[in-house]
């Protein structure tokens, strides 16, 4: 499974950690940046990460920046995205199980790395359940 994973200044610490425990397990990582500390604009990686899962070239996503908020706000304005913000381990389970969501949102100010990691693995290894949800789903985009 490929993951890509990317966000602002304010989730490069925690970014990195992730990217060493995803390999750890096993996972494919491409790293959207940023690559430094250094302020950057959020939606300059957001949009690519985005573009990769819709034209398959990653499985899923994760954004990290102070609120989570921006990087989920810019890769739900594309369509095959469905991006969840996650501050709890079952908020994560129910983006996927639920909604099917495609890319997990972390909020680096408000999480600890620990609780991040915990919620990305969480992420990565539920299923979407289907069914009623699945109708549910198929609402959602709008062409």
């Amino acid at each position: 499974m490929k993951i890509g994973i990317g966000g602002d200044h304010a989730g490069f610490e925690y970014k990195n950690e992730i990217v060493k425990h995803l390999q750890a397990q096993g996972y494919e990582v491409e790293d959207f940046g940023p690559h430094s500390p250094s302020s950057v604009d959020y939606p300059d990686h957001v949009h690519p990460l985005a573009q990769s899962i819709e034209e398959k070239k990653t499985d899923f996503g994760i954004l990290i920046c102070g609120s989570a908020n921006g990087v989920a706000i810019t890769a739900n304005k594309h369509q095959g995205i469905r991006a969840g913000l996650c501050w709890e381990v079952e908020v994560a389970e129910l983006i996927r199980l639920h909604n099917d969501a495609n890319i997990i949102c972390l909020p680096a100010r408000f999480v600890s790395l620990e609780k991040s990691i915990a919620m990305v693995d969480k992420f990565l290894t539920t299923e979407f359940e289907g069914g009623r949800h699945q109708t549910r789903v198929d609402k959602i985009s709008c062409n």
